[in-house]
């Protein structure tokens, strides 16, 4: 029997880690039997009163199911604790804790096409905000620009504003690093990590103790790709790498640290000519490279041809990396509502009879 029971609930959408306690479940009938033996056997007595406005006193002015509902709902809350013995688990959607989220967003010259209005780049920065404003406040933020080399330009905060004002402050810039961006989302990820960021910023590296880099290198051990929970990278770019590291490269690098890195393709994949600063270039979105970076690093790429487009995208990242499907034991869960229960029937029986049960 136990085994039976225990099988029934397995393929349910709620588990136990203690099946074996849910042969308690066969008292409840048995309760329930003897709630009903009980008011059969006050209807054989015969009491004699003086008085029909006695009985009607006694029974209330709601009528005789009234009395009914006070024990059903403490049966239901015996129920609900006879449950909670054998610990019930259920898959939930939870918050993710101490969540780091880098966007990582191109700055190029081809930023400024308008087959976006009122441009690309103006379209990827109110739709960036929105997403920041939408996140829960114990979500970190932290902003990351690359054309030719790339920029820290807000590090991870739990402040909208100062990330608002970040992504405000873009400015243009010639080339495409896609990789570079990657490299320095991972190393504002991890400061302590030693990441070599000489090409990247296009700052000369400041010289460090002999033998530092070794020993972090050494103590560096790979993770399984996608396996970091607490920070992701979002990498939004419209074009193809012109320089800078080469954007698989800075993939294996996330991949090894575990981080994803979510990539979204904006703008047009047949190509377009603009012009920037004197100069007239073609630009075209490298998907291939995009769609590879996200498998390396066990995330996902997106696609967006217009503002609405990309404001969809940054939706579901949202729901995505904030929150998380988890098994949870839910004990306390049902013993509080079996609490409220009991709780409840107390109440209604002391409005309803003057009495607690």
């Amino acid at each position: 029997m136990n085994e039976t029971l225990a099988s029934l609930f397995q393929q349910a959408p709620v588990s136990f880690l203690w099946p074996s306690q849910l042969w308690l479940l066969l008292l409840w009938p048995l309760i329930a039997l003897a709630y009903v033996w009980l008011l059969r056997r006050r209807k054989r007595q015969v009491v004699r009163v003086a008085s029909l406005g006695l009985i009607r006193q006694a029974v209330g002015h709601g009528g005789a199911w009234r009395r009914h509902v006070p024990p059903i709902l403490i049966g239901l809350a015996l129920l609900l604790l006879l449950i909670g013995m054998a610990r019930p688990v259920a898959v939930l959607t939870l918050p993710l804790r101490d969540q780091t989220l880098l966007l990582a967003m191109d700055v190029s010259g081809s930023m400024r096409a308008t087959d976006v209005e009122p441009n690309r780049l103006v379209a990827s920065q109110n739709a960036a905000k929105a997403f920041v404003q939408d996140l829960p406040r114990h979500v970190r933020v932290g902003v990351v620009s690359f054309a030719g080399t790339a920029a820290v330009v807000q590090a991870p905060t739990h402040s909208r504003e100062d990330v608002i004002a970040a992504i405000d402050r873009f400015q243009l810039q010639r080339g495409t690093a896609i990789g570079s961006g990657i490299v320095l989302s991972l190393a504002t990820l991890f400061p302590e990590a030693g990441i070599d960021l000489s090409d990247v910023t296009g700052e000369r590296r400041m010289p460090k103790p002999l033998g530092t880099e070794r020993e972090k290198q050494d103590d560096f051990k790979p993770v399984a790709p996608g396996s970091y929970s607490s920070a992701a990278v979002i990498l939004l770019t419209d074009g193809q790498r012109t320089t800078g590291m080469d954007p698989m490269d800075a993939a294996k690098l996330a991949a090894d640290r575990g981080v994803k890195v979510y990539t979204v393709g904006f703008g047009t994949t047949s190509g377009e000519i603009i012009g920037f600063e004197g100069w007239s270039m073609r630009v075209r979105l490298d998907e291939a490279t995009l769609k590879n970076v996200a498998n390396l690093t066990q995330a996902e790429y997106f696609y967006a041809g217009s503002a609405t487009d990309l404001k969809k995208v940054y939706d579901t990242l949202s729901s995505r990396l904030v929150f998380e499907r988890k098994e949870t034991e839910v004990t306390a869960l049902v013993a509080g509502l079996a609490g409220l229960l009991v709780l409840l029937a107390c109440g209604l029986s002391v409005a309803w009879f003057g009495r607690v049960i």
